[in-house]
């Protein structure tokens, strides 16, 4: 298994006919990603590498049948519209590249997504991937790396860091630890799924056994990780790293979801949160191949 997505996930591609989308769709086909539809309102009849383009979502969703994913490529501006017409088709995951999405929009995103019990993960992400099976969004490249890089296997990551995303997956690949999904919540101070609902889908995930995150200051969500292990509804082993020690009150930090305010977001209130709950927090994320193993072997 793996979270979000797998082999057999029927894949959308919202503004397929941009930049951005023709690249992404010609990676993620060439992974191995089911991509059955693309939309582009005006575009309707076109393909983009052999996938169908239609006006609409409902129109899509009418010839290829249910579609469980849609990864969005649409400009900012534009990406409520986009999302909420995903939505009321019956989509259940939507990954949301763009940065820059207005604050309301995102929030109008999020009431819709939970009335509809969908999620979402974004704005500003790489998306995700889950090795061997398919990858959403723009993580690993082109496909040849992406298999070398990132191997299948029984460790998790969740990161707030889109380039550290794939450096920590690599490095476990790399030290021999595979890996069931590879997530990048995005760089926002508001995403849809955050580091504890990542933890939260790892945690029933069985072939998930250990999970490495990367977290940086700003917003609470490693502190909500500590309070989901205190709670028990977060179980596994867990190594993680913070980003940004040597912060201070106010600073912003790589990108919007990163300014610490007083003493909310700190890189100290983190580390000394999680580690009150026994999460195993590293100095440097090269060790955290090495933690990560110790911990599957059953080493403290």
């Amino acid at each position: 298994m793996a979270i979000f997505v797998d082999e057999k996930s029927k894949v959308l591609i919202q503004g397929i006919t941009g930049r951005e989308g023709i690249a992404r769709t010609r990676l993620m086909k060439d992974y191995g990603t089911n991509v059955l539809a693309g939309v582009t309102p005006g575009r309707g009849g076109q393909d983009v590498y052999g996938v169908p383009v239609y006006d609409a979502v409902e129109e899509a969703v009418e010839n290829v049948g249910p579609i469980d994913a849609s990864v969005i490529f649409v400009p900012a501006a534009a990406v409520k519209n986009a999302a909420l017409e995903a939505l009321a088709a019956g989509v259940k995951l939507l990954v949301i590249v763009p940065d820059r999405v207005p604050i309301y929009d995102v929030l109008d995103i999020a009431a819709a997504a939970k009335d509809a019990g969908a999620r979402f993960v974004g704005p500003n992400t790489l998306g995700l991937l889950s090795p061997g099976k398919a990858v959403l969004g723009m993580i690993g490249g082109r496909a040849e790396r992406a298999r070398e890089w990132f191997q299948p296997g029984p460790v998790g990551v969740s990161s707030r860091s889109g380039g550290m995303t794939s450096a920590v997956a690599y490095y476990l690949s790399r030290a021999g630890l595979g890996l069931s999904t590879i997530v990048h919540v995005g760089g926002d101070s508001i995403v849809g799924s955050s580091h504890p609902e990542v933890m939260e889908l790892f945690e029933r995930d069985p072939e998930t056994k250990a999970v490495a995150m990367f977290g940086e200051i700003g917003t609470t969500q490693e502190e909500r990780v500590a309070d989901l292990i205190e709670h028990k509804k977060f179980t596994k082993p867990l190594v993680a790293f913070i980003g940004g020690k040597a912060a201070k009150s106010g600073t912003r930090f790589s990108h919007a979801g990163a300014i610490v305010d007083g003493n909310r977001g700190s890189y100290e209130s983190k580390v000394r949160r999680l580690r009150e709950v026994g999460v195993h927090v590293v100095e440097a994320v090269a060790d955290i191949p090495g933690r990560v193993a110790g911990l599957l072997a059953g080493k403290k």
